[in-house]
């Protein structure tokens, strides 16, 4: 799967509040990956996560909903379902190495895909760091 990596809703948060201080940050790097050809994959729980933070950052359910939506029709993101083997990988790296719970999805995914992670989440890539080849961090 080369040309993917797995973007964490950290990154996609930031992107769609426009007051998020690292909104410019992940504006100009998802607009860099995307020139160079980069797909992005996530969990299925991406839209949840996005969902529940863009809702509390702008009390507006109805801008979480649009949120959603337009993720989903995103053509460079697909949606991963969280398997038994995914879900498996993310038990361990939550046992393992104190990995939250929707961060450890994540993590199994790009484990299982060997793929990289980026994130602007500073725990949840020292965590990957241990676990993965290659953790991104697109504010550097």
């Amino acid at each position: 799967m080369n040309g993917y990596i797995v973007v964490d809703a950290s990154i996609l948060v930031a992107r769609l509040v426009a007051g998020d201080v690292f909104h410019q940050t992940a504006r100009n790097w998802l607009e860099a990956q995307r020139a160079r050809g980069t797909r992005f994959l996530a969990p299925a729980l991406l839209v949840v996560e996005v969902a529940a933070a863009i809702s509390r950052h702008t009390a507006s359910p109805g801008l979480a909903r649009r949120a959603v939506t337009s993720l989903k029709n995103l053509p460079d993101l697909r949606l991963v379902e969280m398997d038994r083997a995914v879900v498996q990988i993310a038990t361990e790296a939550a046992a393992a190495w104190g990995v939250r719970g929707a961060d450890a999805f994540y993590i199994a995914i790009a484990h299982k895909l060997n793929l990289p992670l980026a994130t602007l989440d500073t725990d949840q890539r020292a965590r990957a760091s241990r676990i993965l080849r290659q953790v991104i961090n697109p504010a550097t």
